[in-house]
């Protein structure tokens, strides 16, 4: 290979047979896509009948590192996970982070596609360039950390890496996700409920290979870079992590509350990750080769709480393993605002059972919010949902619906499918109630403040994601974020509901560079600047990147998705917010401030033109040409756009 950070494999699994062969791509695959979710998308044009099904075997599993993973640069430790999407039927790409990129990667494989269905169920063993199908029907059925603990005794490391289905994944509840190193989940459109359709239980990976890499100077400058600023730069992160947001967001009355009915939860303070730290935490977590030491990780043991601000039923009722980590901010406001539920301590639990079996936090949360406006507007009935009837704030009910929905036992059978599908059995009047995009619920950050955050919420092609997307309050004055952007155009800081032009040209760089993160596979809370990414893409690889050769390869990300998306029926017609988030409220902070729609349906497509997509949202020839893509899509034997 001449391209350095790579081996030159991905490795192929048919679970149906137990076939395994390994795939040499171009140089060009490497380059251009770098990995993550590009490559995700390029596979799953070229490989994945249009029209499949989702939780059929004919779906692809596919684990991506990027081409960063395994050289030890600050914020590599994360990894790609894609398939089609069992919740929304579009693409399904999420990150993680922990250590099973890091040891994927230096196992001497480039990336993981998994096809077929087992018989039976099954893990996965991969180490040093080998890779052995083991039974696994004694771990069906257990918890996450448990099975973590058996695997590392049975292949007899312990230092193995597991991404695991969870028992949510193996009852194909269409939010589940894949639980990595117990505490770390590749989050979002149901890839825990793909894995299991496939009676895979797990991966464990180990690796000890020594990952070539052309110029470690470069990276080693970069590194060096990281370690003298991030303790400035990414100071809210080292300080307290996520969980900051409960507060910032609560006092400026944009905590999504009640399922984005209301305009203030004002309570934020009991559900704050400053409470969380002064009562619950035990400790801090990081990821492989990061200094950050964001990971929140709490504890109980029964004992007694005494705070003012810390109001519970459930002191000395329950416990909670550090094992499974802690909350973060999405599940602070998910499972607590969004449901109305204030209690801390039933939070941090739902979250820990989130964790053990397997779920999503932030669709759970939407889903649970959505049966609770059902219930108060008189939707639902007992005989529904078999007596099982929440109301905002119960905390009880937020606990029993996340066992109900992992086992999908009683209404949680219906809770399984996500909020979209509920509404559809419920009735014309519940799906007005629905928050989502594409049939992936909102996440916890709320668009009528942030409005360019709302187009992304439209046209990410994985639904409603807050990643893949551009925050408006980081740029509204001179700062890092700004910075970053002017190494390519120079834009001066821009009002929070302003969509015109100029937001969304810096949207177009932003959204680029997100989507390119998620290919290298670098954090996104890591401050680096588009020059330092191509610095450490240029001295791995051996081959030249600027800071517009990485934003391209977010660029071919987005486009490759779209393609995907388009093949299986999608249409600009998705590309839209729910009603309810841009209509303005009546009082609270943001009374008055809506979402124009004339000016929404102009931002998206004033920057469908930044893509060189047509006005219906299909990338043109010329782009593809541009982006390198017509020449791998044609050889690929992949149709393009007429």
């Amino acid at each position: 290979m001449t391209v350095g950070g790579t081996w030159g494999q991905l490795l192929h699994i048919d679970l149906s047979s137990g076939r395994q062969w390994v795939e040499t791509p171009s140089d060009t695959v490497y380059l251009s896509l770098v990995g993550g979710r590009a490559l995700v998308a390029y596979l799953l044009l070229r490989d994945l009948p249009a029209g499949t099904d989702p939780l059929g075997p004919e779906n692809l599993l596919i684990f991506a590192p990027g081409l960063l993973q395994g050289s030890n640069l600050p914020g590599s430790g994360r990894h790609g996970v894609g398939a089609k999407s069992p919740l929304t039927g579009a693409i399904a790409s999420s990150e993680v982070g922990g250590w099973w990129g890091h040891e994927f990667k230096r196992a001497g494989f480039d990336a993981l596609i998994l096809h077929g269905r087992a018989t039976a169920p099954v893990y996965l063993w991969i180490h040093d360039g080998r890779a052995e199908i083991r039974p696994a029907e004694h771990l069906w059925g257990r918890d996450t950390a448990d099975v973590e603990a058996a695997i590392r005794r049975e292949v007899d490391d312990a230092q193995a890496r597991v991404a695991q289905c969870g028992v949510a994944g193996e009852n194909r509840v269409l939010f589940a996700n894949i639980i990595h190193d117990v505490n770390r989940a590749a989050g979002r459109g149901g890839l825990g409920a793909v894995m299991g359709s496939k009676n895979l239980k797990a991966v464990a990976v180990r690796g000890t290979l020594r990952l070539p890499v052309a110029d470690r100077r470069q990276v080693t400058a970069v590194a060096k870079w990281l370690g003298q600023n991030y303790a400035t730069l990414a100071g809210w992160a080292v300080k307290i992590g996520t969980v900051q947001g409960v507060r910032t967001w609560g006092r400026l009355g944009a905590l999504p509350t009640h399922n984005f009915t209301r305009p203030v939860f004002e309570r934020w303070e009991a559900i704050s990750g400053q409470l969380m730290h002064e009562t619950l935490l035990e400790g801090r977590d990081t990821c492989q080769v990061c200094p950050i030491d964001c990971k929140q990780v709490v504890a109980y043991d029964g004992r007694p709480l005494a705070h003012p601000q810390l109001q519970t039923r459930f002191a000395g009722r329950l416990h909670i393993d550090k094992a499974y980590g802690g909350p973060e901010y999405e599940t602070l406001a998910g499972l607590g605002s969004a449901c109305g539920v204030d209690d801390l301590l039933a939070i941090a639990k739902a979250n820990e059972g989130c964790a053990r079996w397997g779920l999503d936090t932030i669709s759970l949360g939407m889903t649970i919010a959505f049966v609770m406006e059902c219930v108060e507007k008189g939707l639902l009935t007992a005989e529904q949902t078999d007596g099982f009837l929440p109301r905002w704030g119960d905390a009880e009910a937020l606990l029993a619906a996340v066992e109900m929905t992992a086992f999908r036992r009683g209404f949680g059978d219906k809770m399984a499918l996500g909020s979209k599908r509920l509404a559809q059995w419920i009735g014309p009047e519940a799906e007005a109630l629905t928050v989502e995009v594409k049939g992936q619920e909102l996440p916890m950050h709320e668009p009528r403040l942030k409005q360019a955050l709302g187009v992304g919420y439209a046209t990410a092609p994985v639904g409603a994601d807050h990643m893949m997307n551009m925050h408006d309050t980081a740029y509204t004055k001179p700062g890092e974020d700004l910075n970053r952007v002017a190494e390519v155009q120079a834009i001066p800081p821009l009002a929070l509901t302003d969509l015109g032009e100029q937001k969304m040209q810096l949207f177009y760089h932003e959204v680029n560079w997100r989507h390119a993160l998620d290919c290298a596979v670098i954090c996104h809370f890591h401050p680096y600047r588009y020059s330092h990414i191509a610095q450490a893409l240029s001295g791995v690889t051996g081959h030249a990147y600027g800071p517009r050769e990485v934003l391209a390869v977010g660029e071919r990300a987005q486009t490759l998705s779209r393609l995907f998306n388009l093949r299986e029926g999608f249409t600009a017609a998705d590309d839209r917010l729910p009603r309810r988030v841009m209509e303005a409220f009546s009082e609270g902070p943001l009374a008055g401030v809506a979402i124009d729609e004339e000016a929404f349906h102009a931002a998206r497509q004033y920057w469908y033109g930044l893509m060189g997509w047509t006005a219906a949202g299909v990338p043109t020839r010329a782009r593809l040409d541009a982006l390198g893509l017509t020449e791998l899509l044609d050889a690929a034997g992949i149709p393009l756009p007429a």
